[in-house]
């Protein structure tokens, strides 16, 4: 069984809502484990910033998609400071509230030299959302063939996107896109072989 391109003239039991499912887009804001306390440490080694400084460089190195919070920083420095990871180097008043300038610690440059000598935990994605659906689809006698192919078309979309944005950007974009392309790519792969499997997992999930 392989995935239709198009689906003309298809009707199921239940409605489906447009999109099925999010593919997974890998940038270093999105990805669920990144830790910002860390990154914004590690901005600090190049000397003291106050939090509007580190707020825009965090969004120009790593906020394409996802910028932080003003609430995200001043949030974030106040833990680093009451774990003796950061201090205040200075307060100056501005046109506003007075704005602390922060500076790392010894403590702060270890933590970090032992966050980036850490390997990060792969994620094997055992228990999908994309494959609870397929399963219950064939459970419930949903067209589960369907769910597959809907989701090969949103993957494919956001390729194209990717593809664009890769295209115009400079060199940080280029590497970001390709981390998130390479794994669409492979989820592509898992929906291919998912849909070609599609009646022994029916015969081993069905009663």
């Amino acid at each position: 069984m392989t995935i239709a391109r198009h689906l003309h003239g298809r009707t199921a039991r239940h409605p489906r809502p447009h999109s099925m499912y999010t593919p997974r887009v890998y940038t270093p804001c999105s990805v669920l484990g990144m830790s910002i306390g860390h990154t914004l440490l590690g901005l600090l080694e190049s000397g003291p910033r106050h939090g509007y400084d580190l707020k825009r460089t965090f969004d120009e190195k790593f906020g394409h998609d996802r910028p932080l919070h003003y609430g995200q920083v001043y949030s974030t420095m106040s833990r680093l400071l009451r774990d003796g990871l950061v201090e205040v180097d200075g307060i100056e008043p501005g046109g506003g509230p007075e704005r602390k300038r922060y500076a790392i610690t010894q403590a702060g440059v270890t933590d970090v030299e032992r966050w980036l000598a850490t390997p990060e935990k792969p994620e094997p994605y055992l228990q999908s959302t994309l494959y609870i659906k397929v399963v219950l689809a064939l459970l419930t006698r949903r067209d589960a063939a369907g769910i597959l192919d809907t989701q090969r078309s949103e993957h494919l979309r956001m390729m194209r996107v990717l593809t664009d944005r890769k295209r115009k950007g400079d060199l940080a974009d280029q590497l970001i896109c390709d981390h998130a392309l390479f794994h669409l790519e492979a989820d592509l792969r898992w929906l291919e072989l998912t849909a070609a499997r599609l009646d022994k997992l029916a015969a081993a999930v069905t009663p």
